[in-house]
């Protein structure tokens, strides 16, 4: 079994339920009240600092420049596309986030906090474990809606295309194959470590949709 495979297979129920969410499956079929979406933006927006900030570190720990390119182009797109839409999200959803910056949930709150303290670690493995739940949850509830319905608004359709597709899918095999690598060198006490982050963001992107489907 691979090592992401065994970590997967640990976060057992938080994972089935962060990646089947009622949230997603709304998303998906365009019936998700748009107060919900609109909490649920003005919640993750508040993530892009931490994930560039945690991308990047892992980039300046990568092994081999040949294992930190992909890292870099998916920064690019992290901190081009992927703001791009937040920002026609919030116009077209009549949100002003600039002004009014809702104070962070909880669940944000906490996958903040990790996020900060797998990059402060200095250590890939950490990083990783962190970086590689965060993507593949994503490509995991996205990839079987995509393509997204037609009639659906950008807004739930391009959430839906972001995250799936052949692209997202070579973002998530890399992060894993680097995680993969990286285990195969640490002792038990390492592998330990690296299975709490996994299992902590886990538990945190369930209940980030758990808060964001009752917002």
């Amino acid at each position: 079994m691979r090592p992401t495979d065994h970590l997967r297979q640990l976060a057992g129920d938080d994972w089935i339920a962060a990646t089947t969410h009622p949230f997603c499956t709304e998303l998906a079929e365009g019936t998700l009240p748009l107060n919900k979406m609109r909490w649920y933006l003005a919640q993750d927006y508040q993530f892009i600092d931490g994930f560039v900030r945690l991308l990047a570190s892992a980039i300046a720990k990568a092994p081999t420049l040949a294992d930190s390119v992909p890292a870099a182009q998916f920064l690019a797109v992290v901190t081009g596309p992927e703001n791009t839409y937040f920002l026609r999200a919030f116009e077209a959803l009549d949100m002003d986030v600039a002004a009014q910056t809702p104070p962070p949930a909880a669940p944000t709150a906490g996958f903040i906090a990790l996020m900060t303290e797998a990059a402060e670690s200095g250590r890939y493995e950490l990083m990783l474990a962190v970086l590689v739940v965060a993507e593949w949850v994503y490509l995991s509830w996205a990839s079987p809606v995509n393509p997204p319905k037609p009639e659906l608004p950008f807004y739930f359709a391009e959430w839906i295309t972001l995250h799936a597709g052949d692209g997202f899918e070579g973002v998530v095999a890399y992060l894993r194959d680097q995680l993969d690598k990286t285990w195969e060198g640490l002792d038990a006490a390492a592998q330990g470590e690296v299975e709490t982050l996994f299992l902590r963001a886990t538990k945190l992107e369930r209940a980030f949709w758990d808060a964001a489907h009752t917002a």
